[in-house]
């Protein structure tokens, strides 16, 4: 049965590496909202056009008080090549495993070009400041999320 996120429910821990080989761990951004989305692959054309769109609004959620983490089952230097090409200026996390990706619920069966194969659901979580989920995002579209996020979160371009 696939975990699925509720507003409520603490986050499940992780502890994993970013793009420069730095540990970053979900207790230690304690004190901080956090925009946390799950993507397929790094420098592909869909999660490219949703890293950039984080990019490009980063100034206003970060205002608002959001910091943005990206992951996915890239490796630290991919992911550094990936955040160098497209000037991302947000960290990018390393689970190749894929078990911050089961533990979230984003890890499982989907539709992809009319068959089922099992991989990444594109996904994003907005946590308090207590590691607690407000929001849970499940299935969204590359395009256009990031739009539909900040409206959620009341934050204007």
């Amino acid at each position: 049965m696939t975990v699925r996120l509720e507003p409520g429910t603490p986050a499940p821990d992780f502890s994993l590496l970013d793009q420069d080989g730095a540990t970053v761990a979900l207790a230690d951004l304690r004190g901080e909202k956090v925009v946390l989305y799950f993507y397929p692959a790094a420098m592909t054309p869909g999660c490219t056009t949703q890293a950039c769109d984080f990019r490009d609004s980063i100034s206003s959620l970060q205002g608002a008080g959001y910091r943005v983490i990206g992951i996915s089952r890239d490796e630290p230097a991919k992911l550094a090549e990936f955040r160098e090409r497209d000037g991302l200026t947000f960290t990018l996390l390393s689970d190749p495993d894929h078990a911050v990706h089961a533990a979230y619920g984003v890890w499982g069966e989907k539709m992809n070009y009319g068959k089922v194969i099992e991989g990444v659901i594109r996904s994003t979580f907005v946590l308090d400041e207590n590691g607690v989920v407000t929001t849970a995002l499940y299935n969204v579209k590359a395009t256009g999320h990031v739009a539909r996020l900040r409206k959620l979160l009341g934050i204007d371009a």
